[in-house]
């Protein structure tokens, strides 16, 4: 009997440390162990590879290391805006939108209409993967389904509404609509395979 008791009170005094001073349970991190660092390897691995070419150019002399260092710099001055204001809207996503509402248009219990959501929001996502890239990584991680942000940079990438009049002002209206009937139909259909065979991988 006392050893009964004994256990008893011991258990009562784990359970009240894990509630805390203030008998609170502590909060739990919405950041998976180790997600600051899995970026770690592949700027290692661009940074290697800029590390080489960067060399090879100067072994090949006429200062070519230089001038493609310069046409680098020209570059980012001229994407550094377009980025800046891309994270800000990806940053702001995270924070504003309610994971209520994410749930219940592009989230897990969505189904078909949310791939068809994001297949669409993707279609006419303005501007190159500098913008769609982070948008769908903000919304991934503030809620989404995978197959609604499958669906959602597959539409950017094959029905890009934005660059149709170009696309058929260069390639014409017929080649236009051939490659828009050829490819209607991926981004739902992407985001139906990877909500059937990969929901539970991210």
């Amino acid at each position: 009997m006392g050893l009964q008791k004994t256990s008893f009170i011991k258990k009562q005094e784990g359970s009240s440390e894990s509630y805390g001073a203030e008998g609170k349970l502590p909060e739990k991190t919405t950041e998976k162990n180790g997600r600051d660092f899995k970026m770690l390897f592949p700027t290692i691995t661009m940074g290697l590879i800029a590390g080489i070419l960067i060399l090879v150019g100067y072994l090949k002399g006429g200062g070519q290391h230089i001038i493609g260092l310069r046409t680098a710099g020209n570059m980012t001055i001229q994407i550094l805006p377009l980025l800046v204001c891309a994270f800000t809207v990806a940053g702001m996503a995270q924070v504003l939108i309610p994971h209520e509402i994410l749930a219940r248009w592009i989230g897990a219990e969505s189904g078909i209409r949310g791939i068809m959501i994001g297949a669409v929001a993707g279609g006419f996502a303005p501007g190159g993967p500098y913008v769609s890239l982070p948008i769908a990584a903000a919304l991934l991680r503030s809620g989404a389904s995978v197959g609604p942000m499958v669906a959602f940079l597959t539409g950017w990438s094959l029905w890009a509404v934005g660059r149709l009049p170009m696309e058929v002002g260069i390639m014409g209206w017929k080649f236009t609509l051939i490659r828009l009937a050829c490819t209607f139909f991926f981004p739902p259909l992407a985001g139906i395979i990877a909500n059937r065979f990969f929901s539970n991988f991210i």
